[in-house]
């Protein structure tokens, strides 16, 4: 048995099975144990490693910098000042950062000792996961979990297959059948083998060095479940951190908020403010000791070292003491305080009781704590259509079958333009009728439960049913998607029943309740390139029929015009009411056909390489020439508020994105019933349909197509709002904009490459000009493209990405905050999002009252701690010049120490918990709110220098009552100016912040007889004499 590698057998592995001993020419190789490492950190290396990551951030190098200058320089205060706030804040994160890497080490504990059968010695023999060695035959049983990657040897089914479920991998968790090695020794004691295969890569899906004579349908991944088999045998290949699953989870990005990158710039601000003291004290310092008789003092004379020292290396250990005297200006504790502020606020959306869906008994999930306020700052949102705008429940609406429209009612009848007949029109259509619904009940990859007293409903992507008996007429399916099933349950209703797969035999039950068997040949799977899927039968009497089932744009090329005419008009008119339709069509192949296209499989199958490619090659070759039967239409009824949804995040000022793989018909009509576009929309479409043009080129139509549409959209589009700056500017609502994945290919990779900054900046400007843009036909890897392009173009806008399917992971990844949707294509979408929520109606109140509530939390707690250690250290600072420079400290050490830790961290995060400005009843009724709050940006750096300014400013009032009544007009009047600069600067002013900067100067400038005349003038409105105000 010699399994796959290239040619030259590069970058291979060779495994002997079962441990059998190795030729003596031959070094065996070492693999790595089965054991599974999800935790950062061991007992040996936490400190140092926990250390060294926490004295990355800023404050706290800074803290440490300034402890060892207290420590070894003679400093005004004690390194306990420092050092405890120090210390307080590296062991609560260390604390906080052990404990959740020990849940880790707990989950890995779990996996790599679970229990698992080992065939030893002609024995089975339990063992723990993580002693598992490449090469060992593992037994698993039916509803288990794959220890490692295996290769299947045995299967307890007759057909040497076997069932399993990949959702923990890629979230598809229909039954993909597995099939076993051919021609293995039964006796897997007495089996002597030796594979050789490609060294462990983490694609799930494409081997560039398939197995020599096996495929990807002979490999089991770790953590893929065996269903439907009772027991499998297959040898370990790649274990521990070298399975599929550990190589596809280790290179997790790690998403930082605009909080968090704006928290260091505001460190840096505050620093130079620091130093900018330090250096002005210090040069004050010397220029007041310079004068006679203040360096010396009678009462302070100085030692001969003192006088001998170095005058430089004296002025640069006063430097030192001032800036240990002003550190406290850095907040050391807020890092810890906004972290708790995150981990703790957290909670009020997994305990949000709206969010709780009684269907699945499942609330929201939080993954992600970083990023709460980045939830108040969306400005672009991407959304899946299929499971996420839709409901992903499948219904047969009806079919079209050789121009005839089918509606399954009590009784039946046809259609066609304005003509109603009731019945077959003759035998003949009889017949198409027939063949149609054969091909609805073959042409799928569904699969009937296996007999049993009871059975699960329908089970789709991991999403099961309830318990139920199995009537002969109400069957359990299982399908890797909701199409497959309601096609099945849509050729039942007109009489024709599948019931079942076995030993490559296909049953099916006709109007007649004869049993009808068709031996299953090939199955061409479907692919999102095809988008189509192809099945070889052979009937009783030995024809043998191709039937085939796709996307109308992959099946028409490939039949014949006069067929096409017939059906294309019911196909747009379902696609147009929002339906989604799927083309059927047939070819029976003669003895020579089947004999070549059999080979041609089989060999592409086990090509050593390029195998992918060339099995594309022989499926286009056989899907061609095939006579088109009919059309079905399946509806996806929409998820419960979803226009109220979309129209409120639109009115918030988001821009919504719609990026779906269905066709353009489709999912224009759903972005109409969810009222992305309105009636007066006028929609530019860049499509292939659109490109086609017998004068130019593609790429020069594309050209065109972007200049008119960017002359229209942008160009000519009325001016911005004065004032409005940010990309959700309401001056261009009446542009919709849609695009398919072959046009967008086309931009994003243009046939001349000077052209591609130019084709992405008109597209992208003409996208930020629309109301929404519909992206269709996308690949996983497009949408990801997409997302990247608006999150990096000018202005950094905050990108969100919501969907519930596996092929929505790579643009939850890319945006800024990642949402995921607990639907029916499976739980990956989940598991890499930062928020998961069971409903799309959630997202509402998820972005307007939460996101909200985080934005405007985070912004006032950080902004406090800035603010309030800049009122605590200036009067330090102001302080020495009424001390002569001489660092004396004004406040106790205690309190120096204690200010950050309790005084003034436990109040502001409480408030930044609890405080609610505004109701979420508010917020929810006046989505308007949240686009105001993200025009103020509250989180920028003016709002920084706003109230550093007012605390400078105030502080220098202070100066006044020691200066001349002349001098005190001049500052005053300079003062004001700043302050009616600020208020007119800030976006609200209130009475309290009027009388907070007026008062204080009034009590400055006039003295108190005064201050007594001037009331007593505005109460009577009258003179009032210098006798009355002597008396006074």
């Amino acid at each position: 048995l010699l399994c796959g590698g290239d040619e030259k057998r590069v970058d291979s592995r060779t495994i002997y099975v079962g441990h059998r001993p190795c030729p003596d020419t031959v070094i065996p190789s070492k693999f790595c144990d089965n054991r599974i490492v999800s935790s950062k950190y061991t007992v040996w290396n936490f400190l140092p490693k926990n250390l060294f990551e926490q004295f990355r951030r800023i404050a706290n190098f800074y803290f440490l910098i300034i402890f060892l200058v207290q420590v070894i320089v003679d400093t005004p205060t004690s390194p306990v000042t420092s050092g405890l706030p120090l210390f307080f804040v590296i062991t609560v994160t260390a604390i906080k950062q052990g404990y959740e890497d020990w849940l880790r080490h707990k989950a890995d504990k779990e996996v790599n000792k679970y229990p698992v059968t080992v065939l030893e010695d002609g024995r089975s023999v339990k063992k723990e996961s993580e002693k598992i060695k490449v090469g060992d035959v593992v037994e698993v049983v039916e509803d288990e979990t794959f220890p490692c990657d295996l290769i299947l040897l045995q299967s307890s089914r007759e057909d040497g297959t076997c069932f399993v479920t990949t959702a923990s991998l890629d979230g598809e968790s229909n039954h993909k059948t597995h099939y076993t090695v051919p021609d293995t020794e039964k006796d897997l004691q007495a089996l002597t083998a030796t594979i050789e295969c490609e060294q462990p890569q983490p694609d799930l899906y494409k081997h560039n060095l398939p197995f020599l004579s096996l495929g990807p349908e002979n490999l089991l991944l770790k953590g893929a479940t065996l269903k439907n088999t009772k027991k499998i045998y297959g040898v370990a290949v790649y274990t521990g951190m070298e399975t599929k699953m550990a190589l596809n989870y280790q290179g997790k990005s790690q998403k930082r908020s605009a909080v968090e990158k704006s928290i260091n710039a505001f460190l840096l601000v505050y620093l130079c403010i620091l130093i900018s003291k330090a250096v002005v004290c210090t040069t004050l310092k010397y220029v007041w000791q310079s004068k006679e008789g203040q360096d010396e003092p009678w009462y302070n004379q100085k030692t001969q070292k003192e006088k001998d020292s170095n005058m430089y290396l004296k002025m640069f250990t006063d430097f030192l003491s001032f800036m240990v005297l002003f550190n406290f200006i850095i907040p050391v504790s807020m890092y810890v305080t906004v972290e708790m502020q995150k981990f703790l606020g957290s909670f009020f959306i997994t305990w949000d009781k709206d969010f709780f869906d009684p269907e699945i008994q499942e609330g929201a999930l939080v993954n992600t704590s970083d990023l709460n306020e980045e939830l108040g700052q969306v400005e672009y949102v991407f959304t899946d259509k299929t499971g996420t705008l839709t409901q992903n429940n499948m219904e047969f609406i009806e079919c079209c079958i050789d121009g005839f429209q089918y509606r399954y009612r009590d009784t039946q009848s046809e259609l066609d333009g304005f003509t109603v007949t009731d019945g077959p029109v003759n035998k003949l259509q009889q017949k198409k009728e027939e063949l149609f619904l054969r091909a609805l009940c073959l042409c799928h990859t569904v699969q009937v439960k296996e007999a049993g007293s009871e059975v699960l409903a329908d089970q789709v992507d991991g999403i099961d049913g309830l318990l139920l008996p199995q009537p002969e007429e109400e069957r359990g399916f299982i399908a890797s998607s909701p199409d497959e099933i309601a096609l099945v349950k849509g050729a039942m209703k007109y009489g024709f029943t599948f019931l079942g797969l076995e030993s490559k035999s296909m049953k099916i039950k006709n109007r007649q309740n004869d049993i009808e068997e068709y031996k299953l040949l090939h199955v061409l799977n479907f692919d999102p390139v095809r988008r189509r899927m192809s099945v070889i039968v052979q009937t009783k009497s030995g024809e043998t029929l191709l039937f085939c089932k796709g996307a109308d744009s992959s099946i028409f090329p490939r039949v014949r015009p006069e067929e096409v005419d017939r059906i294309r008009m019911h196909v747009e008119r379902n696609a147009t009411e929002g339906y989604r339709t799927l083309c059927v069509a047939y070819k029976q192949l003669s003895a020579e056909e089947y004999a070549m296209a059999d080979t041609g499989l089989r060999e592409a199958r086990l090509a050593l390489q390029d195998r992918e490619e060339k099995l594309m090659a022989m499926y286009n070759q056989v899907e061609t020439g095939m006579s088109l039967i009919g059309a079905t239409a399946v509806e996806d009824r929409l998820q419960e508020e979803a226009a109220e949804t979309m129209e409120a995040l639109q009115g918030a000022g988001m821009k919504v994105w719609v990026l779906t793989g269905d066709k353009m018909e489709t999912a224009k009509s759903t972005c109409y019933a969810c009222r992305l576009f309105q009636r007066g929309t006028e929609l530019l479409e860049l499509t292939v349909r659109t490109l086609e043009d017998a004068r130019l080129k593609r790429d020069e139509k594309l050209y065109e197509l972007l200049q008119e549409y960017h002359r229209k959209a942008v160009q000519d589009a009325p001016p911005v709002k004065a004032g409005v700056t940010r990309s959700w500017s309401t001056a261009n609502q009446d542009y919709g904009f849609i695009i398919d994945g072959a046009t967008l290919s086309l931009v994003m990779n243009p046939l001349r490459d000077a052209d591609a900054s130019q084709y992405k900046s008109l597209f992208l400007q003409i996208c930020q000009n629309c109301t929404a843009v519909l992206c269709c036909r996308m690949a996983p890897l497009q949408k990801a493209q997409i997302v990247k392009m608006v999150k990096n173009s000018k202005g950094s806008p905050i990108t969100l990405s919501i969907g519930d399917g596996a092929n929505d992971v790579s643009m939850i990844l890319e945006a800024h905050v990642g949402i995921g949707i607990k639907g029916k294509e499976g739980r990956q979408a989940v598991r890499n999002s930062d928020y998961a929520i069971p409903k799309l109606k959630h997202l509402k109140k998820l972005l307007l009252a939460h996101g909200h509530l985080y934005y405007v939390r985070i912004a006032h707690l950080v902004q406090y701690f800035f603010y309030k250690n800049l009122c605590f250290i200036l009067p330090q600072f102001l302080y020495q010049f009424f001390c002569g420079y001489s660092q004396q400290p004004l406040y106790d050490a205690a309190y120096l120490t204690m200010y950050n830790i309790c005084f003034t961290s436990m109040p502001i995060l409480a408030y930044s918990l609890l405080e609610q400005h505004i109701s979420m009843e508010i917020l929810l009724d006046n989505a308007a709110l949240y686009r105001y709050q993200s025009a103020l940006q509250l989180f920028c750096l003016f709002n920084l220098y706003s109230p550093l300014s007012l605390k400078i400013s105030e502080n220098l009032t202070t100066i006044c009552f020691n200066l001349e009544r002349g001098h005190r007009c001049v500052l005053i009047f300079i003062l004001l100016q700043i302050q009616v600069h600020l208020i007119n600067s800030e976006f609200t002013v209130s009475p309290t912040l009027l009388f907070k900067v007026w008062g204080q100067y009034v009590f400055v400038f006039f003295s108190p007889k005064e201050l007594i005349l001037l009331f007593i003038k505005i109460l009577n409105g009258s003179n009032v004499t210098v006798n009355t105000c002597k008396m006074l």
